[in-house]
């Protein structure tokens, strides 16, 4: 008997409620963040888990966390952040798979924009795979 894939669970409530229990300014920038990958992934489900608001296409797309001194964009790959080295030096912290920021000082639109499509790139890679 194969294994289907089950499809994403979809609860952006949870999502909200995550992003509602911080102030203003970090919760406009997680949103922005969110606006971003559902523009570039129209098919994107969203929900939490292990804790974390996670973006699911299939697989884990990204995911977003708040520490007390940043924010996290989790890019779920190693490969791709050390890839990106060299055009992310200057622009972002990046620590392992995972881009740091704050509100005072955001990932900007282009890098996201660059590490999404990547990603999408990679998971496409990785279900045709299977």
């Amino acid at each position: 008997m194969g294994h289907e894939q089950k499809p994403s669970r979809r609860a952006p409530e949870e999502v909200d409620a995550y992003f509602d229990a911080f102030d203003e300014p970090v919760r406009a920038e997680l949103n922005r963040i969110r606006r971003l990958i559902h523009d570039m992934a129209h098919d994107v489900t969203e929900r939490v888990s292990y804790g974390i608001p996670i973006f699911r296409r299939g697989k884990d797309l990204v995911g977003l966390s708040v520490s007390p001194n940043h924010c996290s964009l989790h890019t779920m790959s190693p490969a791709l952040m050390k890839a990106m080295k060299s055009e992310l030096h200057g622009r972002v912290r990046v620590s392992g798979a995972t881009v740091r920021f704050t509100t005072e000082s955001p990932v900007p639109d282009d890098v996201l924009r660059e590490i999404l499509q990547r990603r999408m790139m990679e998971i496409g890679e990785q279900s045709a795979g299977c």
